[in-house]
Formats: structure tokens, sequence, C-alpha cells
């Protein structure tokens, strides 16, 4: 393997050169003479004719755009704010360590000899200020312009984000704060030093806009010079250590959010630069064809991959990659890094060099273990930001080009023969998806996109090999097919033991995103297939009423055949249910698995870390339990709950109780069939337990239905009359919170007309619904969602409207649930207050309403954090003082949230034993 740098030492002024026709000339007669003619203009216009034909690039290579926003820069802005927010906690709360820390540099410092200390003021002083000049000069003389007008943007940013933090400090910050960054002056013992240095963090924010962490020798002469200036300053007492750290942070910080708000300029190679890289590893380049590969998240780090003819010899696959490139799907990669353990992750901050020695240490060990793989004969630098790697050419279709009559079971076998062959080395691709896969004329199979895989990779990734490949596979051919082949290379213990991955999130994003579609078209052709038995059903009703009109002597209806019809429609709704209903693709491989080893693990692997769910609840709970905590620091809840009225609290504790059978019947009036009263009720108060393990809108209705079908409604109909009581719960808490809003609003104005404040909220909603119904991407997302949930609810309403009593029940129901909540919180209000802070149920109907619904759309379980949040401060937006708007908060969620968990407990365990859930 040739390993030969591209650019010499200084990497941005070359490499920005390399791209300008003067250097590419010089790099074309390198590969005519073999010897630098540098200087040298071509003889003749054929000479130039010819030249230029050489560095032919085909392929409508896109321009690149002179500047790119690199996540890279985003990354380092928001360390560096979070470095500086840390800085100024540990400042706030931390007042005896960062006085200690001051007293033992101040006594360390003390020691050092006087000249030393003016010598090295003296030396910094000067040399602050000369560097920057200097670089400037170095980098205009190599045309660098755009660089500079960066650092001195950076650095003016840089001076006002001093000035205003020196403000904030001297006015407005915590005295804890103003010590850890400021002491008196040696001058002036009634000033204070500045909290930042006011020239020290410009000069920083330049240097790193500039790019001189880039360049050893400058960065070197950067950290002497800011070192003898942090100890001058220290020495002589004009700074705290705390100070420094500040004036470093805002100076990086700065210069990085300028990079990233205005793009770096984009030193990305271009095809020229590729065919002047080419020559520097002894290659004869004619022209180059850029391939169309897609950059996307995932697979946009692979790089850029060129067609390359020769003069001489077969052509090549050079593939470019630089930091742009890798930097893609950064954010993505993190997160699964994150969430997911080591052993199902890649690292996601990797540099050029350990990208480009990965994959060539992946394609020799393919190689080397009897695979398929591209022969890598060549690798080198394009500069400092970019690393290409050159392939002999491989001419091939990928496997999901391919027609469906093209993958033939011979087919099948050889890509399960590539794959073990990687497999007996302990290799593991890690992207086994349709378009790593290659498939040339002659009908060999080639594994492609080795990079991200791994050696001596251990057990559970060559299981996730096995999982994505046969899910792969079961996408183009079917599950029977791909298991059947699978099975015939790996052997049936090998591919039973991959069930435990065979799971989305051990997928690729690809492969999930396909599988979503495919979900999508099954759930389409679901709800077509109801909507057309209904239809035929409601067809068929017509005509035999048709036909009764027409006969002489009409007979009169009789109930028992309406009754009969009804029956017969909706056997005919559930036949056609379960006619269109189909497994999705991981569930036809477990059972396709399954029918050979009925023994084998099913059970899925837990390859998460961390649920998203769970750290988001736990983000939400910690913001919330934030602002709660801030309402009640300076209440003293001992007096407060000493002098409660204890009468209230009881009646707030009935109408928590009741709550749980009006939530029974707001279930019941939406079933049709018999379901007994008293077992609902225990279910709802289960729910309470379920609630806390999961988020409020989800763990109630998976427990309602399951309820449900435990009780003898069919499947499909247990989750239509869930989803029957859940519309219309949104409809009533929608109407409820409008006409209390209403009834607010007029409470303080003379007339019936509603306030300002509530025409207002009423226009917004009317903005955001003719938003919503304008834009064509919300108005199909929003008429989708719709047609979804009315496809199964309205065949279900229509049995209820049949039941007048039922829908009295189930409405009434959900006014008494309301009722209920309104009223338990009225009576915690009122338990604490006095007839001086009592509110109208108006404002406490529309104060919980409103924070109910903050809490079914929080992701926390049981909205704990957000709906103590909202309840709180929205009692004090309507008047109620916060001494007693937040005790009574806290009852009112003891009493609703946290008490029935234990009864919730008992009644999901012995509904459970009894097989109700």
């Amino acid at each position: 393997m040739k390993q030969q740098g591209a650019h010499p030492e200084d990497a941005e002024g070359t490499s920005d050169a390399a791209s300008r026709p003067d250097t590419a000339d010089e790099h074309k007669r390198d590969a005519d003479d073999g010897r630098k003619t540098a200087g040298k203009r071509p003889s003749s216009d054929a000479d130039l004719a010819e030249e230029v034909r050489i560095d032919e690039v085909e392929g409508d290579e896109p321009l690149l755009p002179a500047r790119v926003h690199r996540p890279s820069d985003l990354m380092r802005l928001l360390v560096g704010v979070l470095a500086i927010v840390v800085l100024f906690a540990i400042s706030a709360f931390a007042h005896g360590t960062t006085s200690g820390l001051e007293q033992d540099i101040n006594k360390g410092t003390g020691q050092a000899p006087d000249l030393l200390i003016k010598i090295a003021g003296l030396a910094s002083s000067i040399a602050i200020l000369l560097v920057p000049v200097a670089f400037a000069i170095e980098r205009l003389i190599k045309r660098d312009g755009l660089r500079i007008a960066d650092g001195v943007l950076a650095a003016v940013l840089a001076h006002g984000v001093t000035l205003a933090t020196d403000l904030w400090v001297a006015k407005a910050a915590p005295g804890s704060i103003q010590e850890a960054l400021t002491q008196p002056s040696p001058g002036d013992i009634h000033a204070l030093t500045d909290p930042v240095h006011g020239y020290l963090a410009p000069v920083i924010a330049y240097m790193t806009a500039v790019g001189m962490s880039r360049r050893p020798r400058w960065r070197s002469v950067l950290w002497i010079v800011l070192l003898l200036d942090a100890f001058s300053m220290l020495v002589t007492g004009y700074t705290t250590p705390f100070s420094i750290i500040l004036t470093v942070l805002i100076g990086w910080t700065v210069a990085y959010g300028t990079l990233y708000a205005v793009g770096s300029p984009n030193i990305r190679p271009t095809g020229r630069t590729l065919m002047a890289g080419l020559r520097t590893v002894g290659f004869r380049p004619v022209s180059a064809a850029r391939e169309d590969t897609s950059e996307t998240s995932e697979n946009g780090d692979r790089g850029r991959r060129y067609f390359v003819t020769l003069e001489d010899g077969p052509p090549l696959d050079v593939t470019v990659v630089d930091r742009e490139q890798q930097a893609q799907g950064f954010f993505y990669r993190a997160w699964r890094n994150l969430t997911l353990r080591g052993f199902a992750t890649r690292s996601s901050l990797q540099s050029l060099r350990q990208a480009l020695e990965q994959e060539a240490l992946l394609a020799y060990a393919a190689i080397a273990a009897g695979a398929n793989a591209p022969k890598l004969i060549a690798t080198s630098e394009l500069g400092p930001d970019a690393v290409m790697l050159v392939y002999e050419h491989t001419d091939g279709r990928t496997l999901d080009s391919l027609a469906d009559d093209e993958i033939t079971d011979e087919l099948l076998h050889r890509t399960w023969h590539q794959v073990h062959a990687l497999q007996s080395r302990r290799i593991a691709h890690r992207r086994l998806s349709g378009d790593a896969i290659l498939v040339d004329r002659s009908g060999a199979v080639i594994l492609t996109d080795l990079r991200g895989g791994e050696i001596a990779a251990g057990e559970l990734l060559l299981r996730m090999d096995v999982a994505q490949l046969v899910t792969t596979l079961g996408l183009l051919a079917g599950a029977e097919r791909a298991v059947a082949s699978a099975v015939g290379v790996l052997g049936p213990d090998a591919v039973a033991d991959c069930l435990p991955m065979l799971q989305p999130i051990a997928l690729t994003r690809a492969t999930r995103a396909t599988l979503r579609k495919r979900a999508r078209e099954r759930a389409q052709r679901e709800r077509e297939a109801v909507l057309e038995a209904s239809r035929q059903a409601k067809q068929a009703r017509l005509e035999a009423a048709e036909d009764e009109a027409t006969s002489v002597v009409p007979d009169r209806p009789d109930k028992k055949a309406v009754r009969a019809e009804q029956r017969a429609e909706k056997r005919a709704i559930d036949e056609a249910v379960e006619e269109a209903r189909e497994e999705d693709l991981l569930t036809q491989i477990r059972h396709e698995v399954l029918r050979i080893r009925p023994q084998a693990p099913v059970e899925p692997a837990r390859l998460e870390r961390v649920r998203p769910r769970t750290l988001i609840s736990f983000i939400a709970g910690a913001i919330g339990a934030y602002f709660l905590l801030t309402q009640l620091t300076h209440i003293e809840f001992g007096t407060l709950f000493s002098n409660a009225e204890w009468g209230w609290v009881i009646a707030a504790v009935l109408f928590s109780a009741l709550s749980y059978v009006a939530a029974a019947m707001s279930l019941l009036g939406f079933v049709p069939e018999r379901v007994p009263f008293v077992r609902t009720v225990g279910a709802q108060v289960a729910g309470s337990f379920v609630k806390i393990v999961a988020p409020a809108a989800v763990g109630g209705v998976a427990l309602n239905t399951r309820f449900l079908q435990r009780a003898g409604v069919r499947p499909g109909l247990a989750v239509a009359s869930v989803g029957a009581s859940q519309l219309f719960g949104l409809g009533c808490h929608i109407l409820m919170l409008l006409s209390f809003g209403y009834l607010t609003g007029t409470e303080k104005t003379p007339s019936l007309s509603p306030s300002r404040t509530v025409i207002a909220g009423l226009l917004t909603v009317a903005v955001l619904v003719l938003v919503v119904t304008s834009v064509p991407f919300l108005r199909k997302f929003a008429v989708t969602r719709v047609r979804s949930l009315f496809a199964g609810v309205v065949p279900r309403m229509l049995d209820v409207l049949q039941r007048p009593q039922k829908l009295v029940t189930g409405i009434g129901g959900m006014l008494l649930l309301t009722a209920c909540f309104v009223m338990c919180l009225d009576a915690s209000i009122r338990a604490f207050g006095d007839e001086s802070t009592s509110l109208s149920i108006a404002s406490v109907a529309v104060v919980f309403l409103a924070g109910n619904a903050l809490g079914s759309a929080a992701p926390t379980p049981g909205g704990v954090g957000a709906v103590e949040a909202t309840l709180t401060v929205g009692l004090i937006a309507v008047g109620l003082p916060k001494e007693v708007a937040a005790p009574a908060v806290l009852l009112f969620r003891l009493l609703t949230l946290w008490l029935p968990v234990l009864p919730g407990w008992l009644a999901f365990n012995h509904l459970s034993r009894k097989g109700a859930l």
C-alpha cells in the first residue's frame, strides 16, 4: 500500500492552492516528466488543451459552496456554553472552594521574583499584540484574507460579550460570582478588577477563528503568550483564576459561534485535486467521473466516489472522504452511542487518519478471509482535511437495484457464502443493506462499504449482521426464501441465534425506514378493506330496503331483522379485517425460523442502554421540578399545614375517589357489549399505577384496550371503543376549555364580551387551523391521522348511537370526570386559603384543563413535573397567592397521582390473577 501526503505542512494555503489552475497545471506537468517544473507555463495552445483534457471530471460534479456550516463548530459552541454555565454554577455554589483556591494560588505566586514577574508581564503584553498581527500578515501573504475577516468579526463579537459580562457581574450577578471573578484592584482598593479581560478574550477569539489551532508552531506561540500573561496577571493581583478561565471560554466559544454562523471556508477537495493526488501516488489518470451517491445522515460518511480512467491499465474506483462528509450524521451517531450499548455502536468522533486506517484494515482482512471485496491498492492524503482510497474497479449493480426475477435462490446463497467467509474470521460488516452488496455481470457477489465494520468482533455483532442480512433479503425476496437461504449456508442453529437481535433498533437506519413504510402500507390496506366491507354492507342494506319499498304490501320493519342485519355487517367487517391483516416482515422471519427451530430464543436482547423516553422523561421531570422548587423555596409548609382546613381535605379525597367511577362510566358508554361495572372501576384504579410507569396518554389506552379484550370484546372493537372514548374526551375537553375560558374572560368585564386574552387565544387557534389546512404537507398529515382514527371509530359509534343510554353514560362520565378533578383542585385550594383567596369554579376549571392537556402531551409518566409547574403557574396567573397555590397543587397531585399508586398496584395484581388484564 502506498501512502503519501499530497501537500506539505502549510495545510490551509496549499489545500486552497490545489484547486487553482496554476497548481493544477504543475501537477499535470509532474505526471508528464516525473519531476517538478513549477512556474513554467504551457508552451502552446495544443499543450494547454491536452492538459485540460487530462484533468476532465465528468458526471456533473456539483459546485461546492464557498462556505460550509460545520457540525463540529456547533458542538464546540455548545461545549463552550456548557462550560461557562458550569463555571458560573461552581462560582455561585462552591464559594468556599473558590476562595481557598485563590488563597493557595496567591500564596504560591507571591514567592516569585519581582524581576521575573516584570519581564513576563512586559513580554506577554508585547507578544499578545504582535502575534495576531504577525499571523494576519502571514495569512495575507498566502492570500487567505477571508480567514482574517472571520477572525476580526469574532474579536469584535468577543469584545461585545466581554463588555456585557462585565456589566452583568458588576450590576446583577450574585455576590458569590462577583467575589470569584473579581478582587480589589492593587492600584485602587476601592475598585474591582475586570471579571473578563477586555483585550485577552478578543485575541483568543481572533486566533481561534483564523485557524491557528491547526498550525502547530503558531499554536505553541499562542499558548506560551497566554500562560505568560495569565501568570503575570495572577501574580500582580489583577485577576483571579476563575476570571482567566472565563476569559478563555468566552473567546473560544464566541469564535466557534462565529464560524458556525458565517460558515468556514470550504476546503473540500474537488475532482481536479483528486487527479493531482492520484499522480502523487504514481497513477496517470485521464478522467474522473463522479458517481451519483446520496449523502444521507447514515451513509454520507462513506465518501464521494469517482470512476477514474488511466492512460495505461484498468480503471479505478476512488473514494474521497473529507471532514465535512465525516461530520454528517454526527448528532445521530452521538445519540445512538448515548442510548445504545457499546457493542451495538461505533465511535461517533473519528479522525480522518483513523477512518482511513480502519477501512484499509477491513479491506485487507476481508480479502484474506476469502470474501469478495474491492481490492485496495493505494491510499493518500489530500491535504489536512481529506483522504482518498484507491480500489481496483468493481463493475456491478447493487442488490436492491435488481429486478425481482433476478434475485434467484442461487444469488441468495452466494450472498450468504460471502458473509459466512467474513464471520469465519470474526469480521462484522455492520452495514449489510442492499446498497452495500454488488452483483457483477458473472453473478458474483461483492461486499462493499466495509468502513463501519470491525475485526475480532464479538458474538453479538456477528449475530446482528445475520439479523440485518436476513431482513435485507426478506425485503427483496420474502421471509421464507431469505430464511431458507440463510439456513442452507449458516445452518439452523446460527440463524436461530440471531432471533434476539431481530428488532428494529439493531438494523440500519435505511432498513428501519423501509419497514416503517411497509407498515404504513399495510395499515392503509387494512383501512381500505374495512371501508370497502362497510360500503358493501350498506349497499346491500339499501338494496334490501328498495326491494321492500317496491313490494305490493311492504312488511313492517322487524327489530330482530334490523339487528340481524347489523350483526351481519359487523361480521363482514371483522372478516374483512382478518383477511386484510398482514404480519410485518420481522414477525414472518421469526415464524419461519421457529418452524425450523421451535426451541429458538425469541426474547429480544437488551441493546438499549437508555431508552429515549426515559431520557426525555428525566430531562422534562428535572425542568418541571426546578420550576416547582423555585415556587416552594420561601413557603413555610409547617405553619401552612397546621392551619389547613381538614374538612376541605376530606372533600378533595372524596372527589378524587369519585373520579374512578366517572372514568369507568366514560369507558363503558362506548362499549355496546356487557362488561362488569365494578371490574371496570377496578381497572381504572389499576390505571393509576400504570400511568406512573408510562405516559398518561399511552398507559391508560393500553390498559383499557387490554381490559376490554380480556372481557370478551374483539381486539378490533376494543381498540375502536377506546379510540371513540378518547376522541369524545378530546372534543369535550376542548369545548369545556373554550367555554370556561369564555366565562373566565367575562368575569372581570361589565358586559358579556370576553377579554382580549381569550379573543387572542381563539384567533391563535384559528390561525393555526388555517395554516394546517393551507400547507399541503400539514394538511395531508392531519387528514391521514384523522382518517386512520375515524376508520375504526365511526363503525363503532354507529353501534353506540343505536343505544342512547350508552351514549348518555359515556358523555355523562366524561363531564363527571372533569367535574371531579375540578372540584378536587378547588377543595385543595380552599383547604389552604380563605374567602379572600378563593377563585371561581370557571377559573379553576381553565387552569385544570390546561394543566391536564399539558400532562397528556408531556413524555413524563403521569405528567410529573409538567403538570405541577403548569397548575402552579396557572393558579398564580389567575390571582391566587403562591403561598396557597403551591401547597394546593401538591395536595391535588398527592390525591390524584401518588396516593392511588398503592391501591392501583393491588388492583393491577388482582385483575391480573383473575385474568382480566
